[in-house]
Parts: C-alpha cells; structure tokens; sequence
C-alpha cells in the first residue's frame, strides 16, 4: 500500500518563500536570534499550508465534513438565505493549528457560488457569524437535496479562496478552496437527513461523516 503524501497548498508558496528568503538573509549576516525566530516562522507557515491526502467514505449517502477543526453548533434554523428552505446549521470551526484546505461535503451540481465582503471579527463569536466576509457555495445533488457550504473570515484570516464556480461539478471529497490564518465553514443541510455530530466533537475534512442524506 501507497504511503499518503503531505503536500502543500500551492496558495502558500508565497507566504512560505517569502519567510525562508528572510531566514536564509538572517543565517547568511550571523544574526543568531532573527534566524532562529523567522525558523520557527517557515516552520508553522509550511504547517499550516498543509494539504494531507484524505480518505473520503464509501457510503454513498454519508455527508463529509469540509473542515477541519471543532463543530461549534449544530442547530436547525427556519430563514436559510442560502437554500430557501427549513435547514440544519452546523457550524464547524478551523483554528490556526488545524489544516486549512476545504474538502466539498456531498456530490453534486454548484448552483451559485455568492461572495460577500464584511468584517473580520473573531469566526467562533456571533458577531463573526453575521457580519464577517464570507463565500457561500450552494450545491444540487442527483436526488434534488439543496444544500450549502459557506467560508467565513475570521479574526486574522483575510483571504477566503473558493475554486468552484456555478455549473461546476461538485465530488464529495474532493478540495474546493481554503482560508488563510483562522476562520469558520458552516453547513445548511436538509432538515430531514441524519445528524451524526453534536458540539464540541472534532472533525477532519473530507474524512469525518457529518450525518446521512435521506
């Protein structure tokens, strides 16, 4: 059996490059201490672009998670802007330790893909949910199920990257975009499928089973 291989995402060269050529100027005029802290800088910049291989399930009809990181809420909402209908929320927050790429939850059609400037307040605060730049991906499945994905910025992540677009199609599993330093993904799903998480429980992206679309 093949060994994964850890790769970097390639939205990180330009952080990582830029941190190991300052650390390579430190090294090379002796200064001891800069060295030593730009290092230790490259190091977690390289960390945290991390993009590991991820080994999606195999039931057809398990929802993944697109995150990384710590489920916040799981709580049924009435006004979903984003799918028109009744849906579960699931909040699930990414901090700046976890891996960043974002892994689509469940085959199907990209509807619309809406980006919407904001603030950049913390991602696991209320105000976060409400007011922070955000990009929400709202798919089709083969049996008409709406659902949606949405990133948010958080308190010092200023970047969200999204590579779907509408018409596209979506494979559960498969990477899809990422957020720079800290940030949040919340999920709008079917009020009739089966929950399998519950708050404070940690999940990996693309790996972790959500619940179970009827």
């Amino acid at each position: 059996m093949l060994t994964p291989k850890t790769p970097v995402a390639k939205e990180g060269y330009p952080f990582i490059g830029f941190v190991a050529f300052c650390t390579l100027i430190f090294a090379a005029l002796g200064l001891l201490l800069p060295t030593y802290l730009f290092l230790i800088i490259t190091t977690f910049t390289l960390c945290f672009f991390r993009d590991p291989e991820r080994f999606v399930p195999a039931q057809e009809d398990a929802l993944v998670s697109p995150a990384d990181g710590k489920i916040l809420l799981v709580e049924k909402v009435d006004n979903n802007k984003f799918t028109d209908d009744k849906a579960y929320k699931i909040s699930i927050f990414m901090n700046v330790f976890n891996v960043h790429v974002n892994r689509i939850p469940f085959s199907g059609k990209v509807d619309k893909v809406i980006y919407t400037p904001g603030k950049f307040y913390s991602a696991d605060s209320e105000k976060g949910a409400l007011q922070n730049e955000y990009c929400a991906t709202v798919i089709t499945t083969s049996q008409g199920k709406t659902l949606a994905f949405v990133q948010i910025a958080g308190l010092i992540a200023r970047r969200i990257v999204c590579w779907l677009e509408p018409g596209d199609n979506a494979d559960k599993g498969k990477r899809f975009g990422l957020i720079r330093f800290g940030s949040r993904v919340d999920l709008y799903l079917p009020q009739d499928m089966k929950v399998s998480v519950q708050p404070g429980q940690k999940v990996r992206a693309g790996e972790t089973i959500i619940g179970y679309l009827s």
